[in-house]
Protein backbone atom coordinates (compact mmCIF):
# COMPACT_ATOMS: atom_id res chain seq x y z
CA UNK A 1 0.00 0.00 0.00
CA UNK A 2 1.72 3.46 -0.84
CA UNK A 3 1.08 6.86 0.43
CA UNK A 4 -1.09 7.97 -1.45
CA UNK A 5 -3.83 5.30 -0.80
CA UNK A 6 -3.40 5.69 3.17
CA UNK A 7 -4.53 9.59 2.58
CA UNK A 8 -8.30 9.39 2.59
CA UNK A 9 -8.87 12.13 4.75
CA UNK A 10 -8.94 15.83 3.50
CA UNK A 11 -5.89 16.98 3.78
CA UNK A 12 -7.11 19.93 5.36
CA UNK A 13 -7.92 18.78 9.09
CA UNK A 14 -10.01 21.98 9.46
CA UNK A 15 -12.35 20.69 7.06
CA UNK A 16 -15.09 19.81 9.44
CA UNK A 17 -14.81 23.31 11.26
CA UNK A 18 -14.98 25.13 8.43
CA UNK A 19 -18.41 23.46 7.35
CA UNK A 20 -19.72 25.20 10.20
CA UNK A 21 -18.60 28.34 9.31
CA UNK A 22 -21.31 30.95 9.54
CA UNK A 23 -21.14 31.57 5.62
CA UNK A 24 -21.58 28.07 5.15
CA UNK A 25 -24.91 27.89 7.23
CA UNK A 26 -25.84 31.31 5.61
CA UNK A 27 -26.12 30.35 1.88
CA UNK A 28 -28.34 26.98 1.90
CA UNK A 29 -30.59 28.88 4.31
CA UNK A 30 -30.76 32.13 1.78
CA UNK A 31 -31.61 29.78 -1.02
CA UNK A 32 -34.01 27.89 0.63
CA UNK A 33 -35.57 30.94 2.11
CA UNK A 34 -35.32 33.40 -1.14
CA UNK A 35 -37.21 30.24 -2.58
CA UNK A 36 -40.02 30.32 -0.44
CA UNK A 37 -40.64 33.99 -0.38
CA UNK A 38 -40.69 33.59 -4.36
CA UNK A 39 -43.39 30.99 -4.13
CA UNK A 40 -45.17 32.99 -1.13
CA UNK A 41 -45.30 36.22 -3.79
CA UNK A 42 -45.86 34.43 -6.59
CA UNK A 43 -48.71 31.79 -5.66
CA UNK A 44 -49.84 33.10 -2.34
CA UNK A 45 -53.45 33.46 -2.03
CA UNK A 46 -55.28 35.40 0.80
CA UNK A 47 -58.57 33.34 0.33
CA UNK A 48 -56.44 29.86 -0.02
CA UNK A 49 -54.56 30.75 3.23
CA UNK A 50 -57.38 31.03 5.28
CA UNK A 51 -59.23 28.30 3.85
CA UNK A 52 -56.29 25.77 5.42
CA UNK A 53 -57.62 23.81 8.60
CA UNK A 54 -55.53 23.48 11.20
CA UNK A 55 -57.46 21.08 13.02
CA UNK A 56 -56.39 18.35 15.82
CA UNK A 57 -55.90 16.19 12.38
CA UNK A 58 -53.75 18.53 11.20
CA UNK A 59 -51.42 19.10 13.85
CA UNK A 60 -51.57 14.96 14.90
CA UNK A 61 -50.35 14.57 11.12
CA UNK A 62 -47.38 16.79 11.23
CA UNK A 63 -46.69 15.10 14.88
CA UNK A 64 -46.60 11.67 13.31
CA UNK A 65 -44.31 13.27 10.28
CA UNK A 66 -41.76 14.45 13.51
CA UNK A 67 -41.52 10.80 14.35
CA UNK A 68 -41.04 9.20 11.32
CA UNK A 69 -38.45 12.10 11.44
CA UNK A 70 -36.91 10.40 14.32
CA UNK A 71 -37.40 7.33 13.22
CA UNK A 72 -35.06 7.86 9.77
CA UNK A 73 -32.62 8.84 12.18
CA UNK A 74 -32.57 5.85 14.42
CA UNK A 75 -32.35 3.30 11.57
CA UNK A 76 -29.15 5.54 10.04
CA UNK A 77 -27.64 5.20 13.60
CA UNK A 78 -28.73 1.35 13.27
CA UNK A 79 -26.44 1.14 10.04
CA UNK A 80 -23.73 2.70 11.77
CA UNK A 81 -23.58 0.61 14.80
CA UNK A 82 -23.82 -1.88 12.56
CA UNK A 83 -21.29 -1.23 10.11
CA UNK A 84 -18.73 -0.67 13.38
CA UNK A 85 -19.70 -4.23 15.19
CA UNK A 86 -21.12 -2.15 18.08
CA UNK A 87 -18.04 -0.73 19.12
CA UNK A 88 -19.82 2.56 19.18
CA UNK A 89 -22.84 3.82 21.52
CA UNK A 90 -26.24 4.66 20.81
CA UNK A 91 -25.19 8.28 21.78
CA UNK A 92 -22.33 8.37 20.01
CA UNK A 93 -23.81 7.21 16.60
CA UNK A 94 -26.94 9.39 16.88
CA UNK A 95 -24.06 12.17 17.65
CA UNK A 96 -22.54 11.25 14.00
CA UNK A 97 -25.34 10.35 12.13
CA UNK A 98 -26.75 14.32 13.35
CA UNK A 99 -22.82 16.04 12.32
CA UNK A 100 -23.08 12.97 9.03
CA UNK A 101 -26.16 15.23 8.08
CA UNK A 102 -25.26 18.92 8.36
CA UNK A 103 -22.30 18.51 6.50
CA UNK A 104 -24.61 16.95 4.15
CA UNK A 105 -26.91 20.05 4.48
CA UNK A 106 -24.53 22.50 3.42
CA UNK A 107 -22.67 20.61 0.70
CA UNK A 108 -23.81 19.92 -2.78
CA UNK A 109 -26.45 17.25 -3.18
CA UNK A 110 -24.65 15.18 -5.84
CA UNK A 111 -21.48 15.56 -3.44
CA UNK A 112 -23.03 15.17 -0.11
CA UNK A 113 -20.82 14.32 3.14
CA UNK A 114 -18.89 11.53 2.68
CA UNK A 115 -15.55 13.82 2.70
CA UNK A 116 -16.61 15.10 6.06
CA UNK A 117 -17.67 11.46 7.47
CA UNK A 118 -13.71 10.41 6.53
CA UNK A 119 -12.77 13.14 9.01
CA UNK A 120 -15.30 12.39 12.16
CA UNK A 121 -14.55 8.67 11.84
CA UNK A 122 -11.13 9.01 11.86
CA UNK A 123 -11.10 11.65 15.27
CA UNK A 124 -13.37 8.75 17.19
CA UNK A 125 -10.04 6.51 16.98
CA UNK A 126 -11.37 4.29 13.83
CA UNK A 127 -8.82 2.54 12.46
CA UNK A 128 -7.98 3.55 8.61
CA UNK A 129 -9.14 0.54 7.17
CA UNK A 130 -12.31 0.77 8.44
CA UNK A 131 -13.42 3.97 7.99
CA UNK A 132 -13.18 3.25 4.37
CA UNK A 133 -14.85 0.47 4.81
CA UNK A 134 -17.42 2.14 6.29
CA UNK A 135 -18.03 5.44 4.55
CA UNK A 136 -17.88 3.34 1.26
CA UNK A 137 -20.05 0.99 1.55
CA UNK A 138 -22.50 3.40 3.11
CA UNK A 139 -22.10 5.04 -0.45
CA UNK A 140 -23.19 1.50 -2.34
CA UNK A 141 -26.19 0.76 0.15
CA UNK A 142 -27.54 4.19 -0.31
CA UNK A 143 -26.87 3.87 -4.41
CA UNK A 144 -28.45 0.40 -4.36
CA UNK A 145 -31.81 1.37 -2.37
CA UNK A 146 -32.45 3.76 -4.87
CA UNK A 147 -31.31 1.64 -8.18
CA UNK A 148 -33.30 -1.27 -7.46
CA UNK A 149 -36.78 0.59 -5.91
CA UNK A 150 -37.40 2.96 -8.44
CA UNK A 151 -37.44 0.63 -11.72
CA UNK A 152 -40.01 -1.38 -9.03
CA UNK A 153 -41.96 1.63 -8.53
CA UNK A 154 -42.00 2.50 -12.51
CA UNK A 155 -42.70 -1.37 -13.19
CA UNK A 156 -46.13 -0.36 -10.51
CA UNK A 157 -47.10 3.04 -11.64
CA UNK A 158 -45.77 3.35 -15.11
CA UNK A 159 -44.65 6.95 -16.00
CA UNK A 160 -47.06 9.11 -13.77
CA UNK A 161 -44.30 8.55 -10.77
CA UNK A 162 -42.06 10.66 -12.86
CA UNK A 163 -44.85 13.83 -14.23
CA UNK A 164 -48.70 13.76 -12.83
CA UNK A 165 -51.11 12.17 -15.19
CA UNK A 166 -48.44 10.43 -17.76
CA UNK A 167 -49.22 7.82 -19.64
CA UNK A 168 -46.65 7.41 -22.03
CA UNK A 169 -42.53 8.63 -21.85
CA UNK A 170 -43.62 11.92 -24.41
CA UNK A 171 -45.73 12.80 -21.47
CA UNK A 172 -42.79 13.22 -18.86
CA UNK A 173 -41.47 16.05 -20.88
CA UNK A 174 -38.24 16.99 -20.02
CA UNK A 175 -38.23 15.09 -16.99
CA UNK A 176 -37.97 11.91 -18.44
CA UNK A 177 -34.47 12.79 -20.18
CA UNK A 178 -33.64 13.79 -16.63
CA UNK A 179 -34.67 10.59 -14.88
CA UNK A 180 -32.74 8.39 -17.75
CA UNK A 181 -29.66 10.37 -17.78
CA UNK A 182 -29.58 10.76 -13.85
CA UNK A 183 -30.77 6.94 -13.36
CA UNK A 184 -27.78 6.22 -16.02
CA UNK A 185 -25.10 8.29 -13.93
CA UNK A 186 -26.23 6.77 -10.67
CA UNK A 187 -25.95 3.14 -12.40
CA UNK A 188 -22.55 3.56 -13.72
CA UNK A 189 -21.17 4.90 -10.28
CA UNK A 190 -23.03 2.01 -8.62
CA UNK A 191 -21.79 -0.28 -10.36
CA UNK A 192 -18.02 1.06 -10.10
CA UNK A 193 -18.31 0.67 -6.45
CA UNK A 194 -19.93 -2.78 -6.48
CA UNK A 195 -17.31 -3.81 -9.08
CA UNK A 196 -14.82 -2.60 -6.47
CA UNK A 197 -15.94 -3.41 -3.45
CA UNK A 198 -17.38 -7.43 -4.01
CA UNK A 199 -15.90 -8.82 -7.47
CA UNK A 200 -12.53 -7.73 -8.16
CA UNK A 201 -10.96 -4.50 -7.00
CA UNK A 202 -7.39 -4.62 -7.83
CA UNK A 203 -8.70 -4.92 -11.39
CA UNK A 204 -10.40 -2.19 -10.99
CA UNK A 205 -7.21 -0.25 -9.72
CA UNK A 206 -5.59 -1.20 -12.56
CA UNK A 207 -8.12 0.01 -14.82
CA UNK A 208 -8.60 2.89 -13.31
CA UNK A 209 -4.87 4.20 -13.27
CA UNK A 210 -4.73 2.76 -17.30
CA UNK A 211 -7.61 4.84 -17.83
CA UNK A 212 -6.59 8.05 -16.69
CA UNK A 213 -2.83 7.86 -17.45
CA UNK A 214 -2.97 10.06 -20.19
CA UNK A 215 -2.78 13.87 -21.51
CA UNK A 216 -6.35 14.47 -21.18
CA UNK A 217 -6.98 12.89 -17.64
CA UNK A 218 -3.76 13.22 -15.91
CA UNK A 219 -5.43 15.80 -13.63
CA UNK A 220 -7.55 13.48 -11.83
CA UNK A 221 -5.25 10.36 -12.36
CA UNK A 222 -4.28 10.35 -8.46
CA UNK A 223 -7.23 10.20 -7.47
CA UNK A 224 -8.37 7.72 -8.79
CA UNK A 225 -5.95 5.99 -8.23
CA UNK A 226 -6.19 6.42 -5.05
CA UNK A 227 -10.21 5.90 -5.27
CA UNK A 228 -8.65 2.15 -6.62
CA UNK A 229 -6.90 1.62 -3.59
CA UNK A 230 -9.60 2.67 -0.92
CA UNK A 231 -12.15 -0.04 -2.22
CA UNK A 232 -9.25 -2.63 -2.12
CA UNK A 233 -9.19 -1.73 1.09
CA UNK A 234 -13.04 -1.61 1.86
CA UNK A 235 -13.01 -5.35 -0.41
CA UNK A 236 -11.03 -6.53 2.22
CA UNK A 237 -12.98 -5.03 5.16
CA UNK A 238 -16.25 -6.62 3.83
CA UNK A 239 -15.73 -10.06 2.61
CA UNK A 240 -14.92 -11.41 5.99
CA UNK A 241 -18.47 -10.02 7.18
CA UNK A 242 -21.44 -12.54 7.70
CA UNK A 243 -24.49 -12.32 5.75
CA UNK A 244 -26.25 -11.13 8.60
CA UNK A 245 -24.00 -7.78 8.75
CA UNK A 246 -25.16 -6.97 5.05
CA UNK A 247 -28.83 -7.66 5.75
CA UNK A 248 -28.83 -5.75 8.72
CA UNK A 249 -26.95 -2.88 7.22
CA UNK A 250 -29.59 -3.07 4.23
CA UNK A 251 -32.73 -3.42 6.40
CA UNK A 252 -31.28 -0.22 8.07
CA UNK A 253 -30.65 1.54 4.77
CA UNK A 254 -33.93 1.03 3.41
CA UNK A 255 -35.58 1.89 6.56
CA UNK A 256 -34.18 5.21 6.60
CA UNK A 257 -34.98 6.29 3.09
CA UNK A 258 -38.52 4.58 3.22
CA UNK A 259 -39.41 6.77 6.50
CA UNK A 260 -37.50 10.71 4.88
CA UNK A 261 -40.41 9.78 2.12
CA UNK A 262 -43.02 9.36 4.81
CA UNK A 263 -42.24 12.61 6.24
CA UNK A 264 -43.61 14.17 3.73
CA UNK A 265 -46.69 11.53 2.94
CA UNK A 266 -47.96 12.51 6.71
CA UNK A 267 -47.75 16.40 5.84
CA UNK A 268 -49.87 15.48 2.96
CA UNK A 269 -52.26 14.05 4.62
CA UNK A 270 -52.32 16.25 7.74
CA UNK A 271 -53.65 18.86 5.14
CA UNK A 272 -55.31 17.04 2.86
CA UNK A 273 -57.92 15.07 4.82
CA UNK A 274 -59.70 13.58 2.10
CA UNK A 275 -56.66 11.96 0.69
CA UNK A 276 -57.06 8.03 1.19
CA UNK A 277 -55.09 6.50 3.82
CA UNK A 278 -55.18 2.78 2.00
CA UNK A 279 -52.28 1.19 0.95
CA UNK A 280 -52.69 1.60 -3.17
CA UNK A 281 -53.07 5.58 -2.90
CA UNK A 282 -50.16 5.94 -0.02
CA UNK A 283 -47.83 3.80 -1.51
CA UNK A 284 -48.89 5.44 -4.98
CA UNK A 285 -47.53 8.79 -3.48
CA UNK A 286 -44.38 7.34 -2.27
CA UNK A 287 -43.13 6.33 -5.75
CA UNK A 288 -43.94 9.94 -6.81
CA UNK A 289 -42.04 11.72 -3.75
CA UNK A 290 -39.31 9.08 -4.27
CA UNK A 291 -38.79 9.71 -7.95
CA UNK A 292 -38.80 13.40 -7.02
CA UNK A 293 -36.58 13.32 -4.43
CA UNK A 294 -33.97 11.29 -6.72
CA UNK A 295 -34.65 14.28 -9.25
CA UNK A 296 -32.90 16.55 -6.85
CA UNK A 297 -30.40 14.37 -5.72
CA UNK A 298 -27.67 15.85 -8.37
CA UNK A 299 -28.66 19.49 -7.15
CA UNK A 300 -25.17 21.66 -7.09
CA UNK A 301 -26.97 23.63 -4.92
CA UNK A 302 -26.09 22.89 -0.87
CA UNK A 303 -28.97 19.99 0.17
CA UNK A 304 -30.93 20.76 -2.86
CA UNK A 305 -31.56 24.45 -1.13
CA UNK A 306 -33.86 26.39 -3.67
CA UNK A 307 -34.75 24.11 -6.22
CA UNK A 308 -36.23 21.24 -4.24
CA UNK A 309 -38.87 24.15 -2.79
CA UNK A 310 -39.56 25.24 -6.57
CA UNK A 311 -39.80 21.84 -7.79
CA UNK A 312 -42.24 20.19 -4.64
CA UNK A 313 -45.92 22.02 -6.25
CA UNK A 314 -45.18 20.79 -9.74
CA UNK A 315 -44.70 17.13 -8.90
CA UNK A 316 -47.15 17.11 -6.43
CA UNK A 317 -49.86 18.55 -8.21
CA UNK A 318 -52.42 15.87 -8.67
CA UNK A 319 -52.10 16.06 -4.56
CA UNK A 320 -51.91 19.32 -3.21
CA UNK A 321 -54.18 21.59 -6.10
CA UNK A 322 -53.70 24.77 -3.82
CA UNK A 323 -50.38 27.05 -4.75
CA UNK A 324 -50.31 28.15 -1.37
CA UNK A 325 -51.11 24.96 0.21
CA UNK A 326 -48.00 23.47 -1.34
CA UNK A 327 -45.93 26.36 -0.52
CA UNK A 328 -47.00 25.75 3.42
CA UNK A 329 -46.13 21.90 3.20
CA UNK A 330 -43.29 22.29 1.36
CA UNK A 331 -41.76 24.57 4.23
CA UNK A 332 -42.93 22.67 6.53
CA UNK A 333 -40.79 19.53 5.11
CA UNK A 334 -38.00 21.17 4.81
CA UNK A 335 -38.01 22.88 8.69
CA UNK A 336 -38.43 19.24 9.75
CA UNK A 337 -36.00 17.76 7.35
CA UNK A 338 -33.31 19.99 6.37
CA UNK A 339 -33.03 23.39 8.62
CA UNK A 340 -33.88 21.68 11.89
CA UNK A 341 -30.06 19.71 10.77
CA UNK A 342 -28.76 23.26 10.25
CA UNK A 343 -29.49 23.98 13.68
CA UNK A 344 -28.99 20.23 15.30
CA UNK A 345 -25.71 20.69 13.89
CA UNK A 346 -24.47 23.47 14.53
CA UNK A 347 -25.34 23.08 18.64
CA UNK A 348 -23.63 19.21 18.47
CA UNK A 349 -20.52 20.22 16.63
CA UNK A 350 -18.68 22.46 18.73
CA UNK A 351 -19.36 20.49 21.89
CA UNK A 352 -17.95 17.13 19.36
CA UNK A 353 -14.84 19.59 18.54
CA UNK A 354 -14.13 21.05 22.00
CA UNK A 355 -14.50 16.91 23.47
CA UNK A 356 -12.32 15.53 20.17
CA UNK A 357 -9.66 18.65 21.40
CA UNK A 358 -9.73 17.31 25.23
CA UNK A 359 -9.66 14.12 24.37
CA UNK A 360 -5.83 13.95 22.03
CA UNK A 361 -4.50 16.80 24.72
CA UNK A 362 -4.81 14.19 27.30
CA UNK A 363 -3.56 11.09 24.96
CA UNK A 364 -0.62 13.31 24.28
Amino acid sequence: MNKESVNILPADKSELPRSVRLSRIILPMILGAGAIVYLFWRQFDPQEFAAIRWSAHTFTWIFIGLLTAVTRDVAYATRLRVLTNREFSWWKCFEIIIIWEFSSAVSPTSIGGSAVAFFILAQEKMPMARTITIVLYTIVLDSLFMLVTLPILFAVFGYDIMRPGAHTFADTGGWGYYFLTFYGIKLGYAIVFFYGLFINPQQLRRFLGWLTNNWLLRRIHVGAVKLGDDLLIASQGLWGQPWQYHLQAAMATATAWVFRFLLISCLIIAFVPTLPLTFTAQFELYARLQTMYFMIMFSPTPGGAGLIELLFGGFLTDYISSPTLSTVVSTIWRLLSYYLYLLAGALVIPNWLRNRTIKTEKAE
